[in-house]
């Protein structure tokens, strides 16, 4: 009807399915079309301010919105509409000559050459291809894979398909398959820049920062001056530890485009995470200085947990926070930021409001099932039965160094990580994604061929198979190793596949970092993850996730009995030296002074609690929940019965 032009009778049609569906995303954005071709542009944009309300990453919504805005005169905020648009999917042709036709009428000659380059781009880009980016964009994985292999097919060697594909194997986890097709089109066209860069991030993802760091360093000599080539290779630099490296190329690239936010903000990661707090706080405060609503910098002073905002920075974010034109991602780093800021002045009430806006934010972009979820926590139960787990007593590879230390988010596993580096023994690493990588490849696996899905298809591998898993796990990690007998993986939802960790590496010692369900569970609301954490944005479904942890991990102690130690947060609070023996013990290692002391070890920590590990234990923050405890209803509802009672929450 719409392509018909048949506006009257397909609103009709379509306030019929939203009296049923108020929420239905079609039904909103087709009433928005048809409103603005009847030229009732206030209705149209209402349509769509509820509409990127419920989904704040849908493209078209935006592109819509640049077209209202467009068809009423307004060039600036179409512009600021169709550049929204193309982030959130850059497929949209429209979007990009909207861009182009506004920024050229505007005078703006050096943005709309960029916007133009782009467009030129896309045009040449097959149609299937460009499908594909369209389906990427609003999440439809499987989809987009499957066309994306099926154009490969066809041609084998098309560089672009290969890029498609492997950001999809990124998404869906399948690093090293990603990393192969990158390196294989960096053959095929060793000057494309853009395969370059993905390459180099690939293997970032991979953790392959020293590798990482030399495709950098490569791509940077082709053009030393380059400013984007400078920053890709400070990133590269900080990730592989050279620090100073990483701080002389940001200066570079900060003598070039004096000011730059992200520039200033990535540069205040890295003296965060190489412990150089007053100077990471001066580099976070001259982002906001050069561009206010630039939120990832206020949320970085935030994440520093020992960070208190002034009455005038917190009334500078209030002001940022009602603009109307803020992007979608400031507006959620400011939300966690004034969380906090209002958290540290005990106007509980006012945090709390703000924390929540934050979250449903990020839900609404996010696609997290937390059936899904449980159904697939049950599979690894009905699974690995304890007579199926025996195997791993005789199979799998026989090294000892590996101590995975596992659980949620926000339970204490830095704080243990940091306890057992600081022995002689033992190396510290990071959340290593090596563990997940593999079960998503088998998962994979199973389902492209005639192999039982993932978690079934560990009843089907043999014995070499897990050694050969084993193996290749110690080689791939060795990289993060600085020679010591031991080390730490302290990836938190490797819980999910201890079955797994116990088939290929029989001999590695197990840790699961505990926390009051509580307190676990309101300070993973109050967090903003970079990523890996969707069921954070709920209450109820963290209270869901942590059952379905807790009865999983009462599965792996009945089928693996003495396998792994549990630590509780509390415990190590309330008795360091206690628990750092048992924890020392159970590892097989002779007790030192220095895992006291932990707080003096000097490494880079990269996770929410760098700041927190850098100081002795304290336990002003183990009840800090309870300031909440009338608002966390659904939390406490979620966690069941049994955990309530358990904990007696």
């Amino acid at each position: 009807m719409i392509a018909a032009k048949q506006y009257e009778q397909a609103l009709a049609g379509l306030e019929a399915i939203s009296r049923a569906e108020p929420d239905n995303p079609d039904a909103l954005y087709m009433s928005a079309v048809c409103r603005r071709y009847r030229r009732e542009f206030d209705t149209a944009l209402a349509h769509l301010a509820r509409l990127q309300a419920l989904a704040p990453e849908n493209g078209r919504a935006h592109q819509e919105e640049g077209h209202a805005h467009r068809d009423m005169g307004r060039p600036d905020r179409a512009l600021n509409a169709y550049a929204r648009a193309c982030r959130f999917n850059p497929a949209l042709v429209a979007s990009w000559r909207g861009q182009l036709h506004c920024l050229t009428g505007l005078g703006r000659l050096r943005e709309a050459a960029e916007v133009k380059s782009q467009l030129d781009h896309l045009q040449r880009m097959p149609q299937p291809l460009l499908a594909v980016l369209d389906l990427l964009s609003q999440g439809r994985l499987l989809k987009a894979e499957a066309l994306c292999r099926k154009f490969l097919k066809r041609f084998p060697r098309h560089v672009e398909a290969m890029r498609l594909l492997a950001d999809i194997g990124i998404r869906f986890g399948a690093l090293a398959d990603a990393e192969f097709l990158l390196e294989s089109a960096r053959q095929f066209q060793p000057n494309n820049a853009r395969v370059h860069i993905d390459y180099i991030k690939a293997l970032r993802k991979r953790q392959k920062f020293a590798k990482a760091l030399e495709q950098a360093r490569r791509l940077l000599e082709r053009s030393p001056g380059n400013p984007q080539f400078q920053s890709i290779c400070a990133i590269e630099c900080m990730q592989a530890g050279r620090y100073e490296e990483a701080l002389r190329l940001f200066d570079k690239v900060l003598e070039k485009i004096p000011g730059d936010p992200v520039t200033l903000t990535s540069k205040g990661h890295a003296l965060k995470t190489h412990g150089q707090y007053d100077k990471a706080v001066a580099s976070y405060r001259a982002a906001l200085a050069s561009q206010p609503r630039h939120g990832e910098a206020w949320y970085s002073l935030s994440n520093l947990k020992v960070y208190a905002f002034s009455d005038r920075e917190l009334e500078r974010m209030r002001g940022q926070a009602r603009r109307d034109d803020l992007p979608h991602a400031d507006r959620v780093h400011l939300n966690f930021a004034l969380g906090k800021a209002y958290e540290d002045r005990k106007d509980f009430k006012a945090s709390f409001g703000f924390y929540q806006q934050g979250n449903r934010a990020k839900k609404a972009a996010s696609a997290y099932d937390a059936k899904k979820m449980t159904e697939e926590l049950r599979a690894q139960q009905r699974v690995c039965s304890a007579g199926m787990l025996s195997r791993g007593a005789a199979h799998g590879h026989p090294a000892g160094d590996p101590i995975f230390v596992v659980g949620l988010p926000r339970a204490g596993s830095t704080l243990l990580e940091q306890i057992l580096s600081s022995h002689s023994k033992v190396d510290g690493t990071l959340e290593l994604p090596n563990v997940p990588s593999l079960a998503q490849h088998l998962r994979r696996r199973g389902r492209s061929g005639s192999e039982p899905d993932y978690p079934e298809i560990l009843t089907a591998l043999s014995g070499e198979e897990f050694r050969k898993f084993g193996r290749q796990y110690i080689d791939d990690t060795r990289i993060h190793r600085q020679g010591a007998p031991f080390f730490v993986d302290k990836m938190p939802n490797n819980f999910r596949h201890i079955g797994l960790i116990h088939l290929m590496l029989p001999n590695a010692r197990i840790i699961d970092a505990r926390r009051h369900p509580m307190a676990c569970g309101f300070s993973g609301y109050k967090q903003l993850f970079a990523e890996g954490q969707q069921f954070t944005y709920d209450l109820a479904d963290l209270g869901q996730y942590y059952r379905d942890y807790v009865e999983l991990m009462d599965h792996w102690d009945a089928a693996l009995p003495g396998r792994v130690l549990r630590v509780r947060h509390e415990d190590v609070v309330g008795d360091l030296e206690t628990q750092a023996r048992r924890i020392l013990d159970y590892c097989g290692l002779d007790f030192e002074p220095g895992c006291l002391s932990f707080h003096r070890t000097e490494r880079a920590v990269r996770t929410p609690s760098s700041e927190q590990v850098r100081q002795p234990i304290f336990t002003q923050g183990l009840e800090h929940w309870r300031n909440y405890e009338s608002r966390l209803g659904p939390l406490r509802e979620a966690l069941g019965e049994d955990i309530r009672r358990r904990y007696a929450v």
